[in-house]
């Protein structure tokens, strides 16, 4: 439904929250009831395409094949209403509606867009600004929840503090594709693996502490270690909101912004809302995000949703091929023969098997892509019976309503599936070439000795290191 108009006027009351690849994410700072409580997702333009082509094509034939079940979505006359439609009729019965909110589309005047683009300019990472613009050809933006704050505050002074993590993807795969070089996919995260592969691009300074199989341990302990690992190295997968401000954590752009430059700082934001001991507060914050994590059990939701992907990359981009009826590149790569190789199976299944498969691929990489939220504001005894669900954190002796939500289930291309496996096979490229450098054996000193004439009487006048041994010895 879209009964609501944006125009220049309102753009001031719209505030810079952060992006990702495909929109920008303005909260509301205005007083207006209809967007009290509400984020706007405006979309981007790369700067290399000329029109709205994302926002006006429709889904590819192949694509419509793939979400013929959903006729919803065949119906949807653009790709970003498809999308939409994709939360509402996919994700949410797969997640719970309670915890997704699929958000309405408003119509927004074109005039507003390009005030939002130069209101938001200067806050932009400067390489976001570099790749895509406001895309002010479009005519209209989606109205979500803003699950950083409670819609109906308490009191006049209420704090309220969210968390949104990444939880990433929480299983080993146990595929029978997968490549017998490959066995390290059943024994280390993707999320591990992945980091070698970011460290070495220089996309992260530092590798994460983190692994997803702790968050979804089902542990209490191992739940807790998880969130100290996303505290300790955020990177893009950890911020944290006080009243809808981001105050620790990246904004979108890959860099890591933080308006708690250090451990005491944070500690110091926290005093409204956990009541502690100065520097026990974080730890207190920590030990509560980790109680709701157990607590919700929601994670075992998204698990099964994640595990929609029962083939594994390598696996289903052979289903990928056969629905999009192209010989199969990686079956050429590897010099196999569909009809006759391990892959035969695969490429032997009916048309609906294929489309299974890769159909359940693209559900799972949502999952294993999405963020989740977790909000807290504190409870007071005198407070009405809440709607939400109740925590009590022992170790400071507060109650706190909490609500989980889960954002971002953004709709995966079909055409993403070949990004998909390039990508896992740069990961394990590089992972195999690590250790083959930290499993190359050391020179021992014997092997020196077994120098030239001039070398050994170079060694015998000079008693300080030589520089090949100094080099060994490092």
């Amino acid at each position: 439904m879209m009964e609501l108009i944006l125009e220049e006027k309102d753009a001031s009351d719209w505030v810079y929250r952060g992006e990702g690849a495909a929109n920008l994410i303005l909260s509301y700072a205005g007083s207006s009831h209809p967007f009290v409580g509400k984020v706007l997702r405006v979309p981007k333009v790369k700067k290399d395409e000329t029109n709205c082509e994302e926002l006006t094509s429709y889904l590819s034939e192949h694509e419509c094949l793939l979400w013929k079940e959903d006729c919803d979505l065949l119906s949807a006359p653009t790709r970003e209403i498809a999308k939409h439609l994709y939360v509402q009729y996919v994700m949410c019965p797969l997640l719970g509606s309670n915890h997704v909110d699929a958000g309405i589309r408003i119509l927004v005047s074109m005039d507003f867009l390009k005030a939002v683009e130069r209101n938001t300019l200067s806050q932009r990472p400067s390489w976001r600004v570099d790749q895509a613009d406001v895309n002010t050809q479009c005519d209209y933006a989606l109205l979500i929840s803003d699950h950083s704050v409670f819609p109906q505050p308490l009191h006049d002074e209420e704090f309220s503090i969210s968390v949104e993590i990444k939880p990433k993807c929480g299983f080993l795969p146990c595929s029978r594709y997968i490549a017998e070089d490959h066995t390290i996919k059943k024994s280390m995260s993707r999320f591990k693996l992945h980091q070698n592969l970011k460290s070495q691009q220089k996309k992260v300074s530092q590798l994460s502490q983190y692994d997803p199989l702790d968050m979804f341990s089902g542990s209490r302990e191992r739940i807790k270690k998880s969130v100290k690992d996303l505290f300790s190295t955020p990177q893009n997968n950890f911020r944290v909101f006080l009243n809808g401000s981001l105050v620790f954590g990246s904004l979108g752009g890959g860099e890591y912004i933080t308006n708690a430059h250090n451990e005491k700082a944070f500690d110091d934001l926290l005093t409204s809302v956990i009541q502690a001991d100065d520097g026990m507060r974080t730890a207190c914050f920590l030990e509560l995000v980790s109680e709701a994590v157990s607590k919700s059990g929601l994670l075992d939701r998204l698990l099964q949703a994640q595990k929609l992907d029962a083939f594994d990359i390598e696996g289903a981009i052979h289903a990928y091929y056969d629905v999009v009826s192209q010989p199969c590149l990686v079956c050429k790569e590897l010099g196999e023969d569909k009809l006759s190789g391990r892959f035969s199976s695969l490429h032997s299944l009916p048309l609906d098997g294929s489309l299974k498969i890769v159909r359940d691929y693209l559900i799972a990489a949502t999952a294993k892509d999405l963020s989740m939220m977790i909000s807290f504001r504190i409870r007071e005894k005198r407070d009405p019976k809440s709607q939400y669900n109740v925590i009590f954190h022992e170790s400071t002796g507060q109650t706190f309503d909490y609500k989980v939500s889960f954002i971002d289930l953004d709709m995966k291309p079909l055409e993403k599936m070949t990004y998909y496996y390039e990508l896992d096979q740069k990961i394990l490229r590089c992972y195999t070439k690590m250790m083959k450098t930290a499993k190359r054996p050391k020179i021992s000193p014997s092997v020196v000795d077994k120098t030239s004439y001039q070398e050994k009487s170079m060694v015998v006048e000079d008693d300080s290191p030589t520089r090949d041994s100094a080099v060994i010895g490092a």
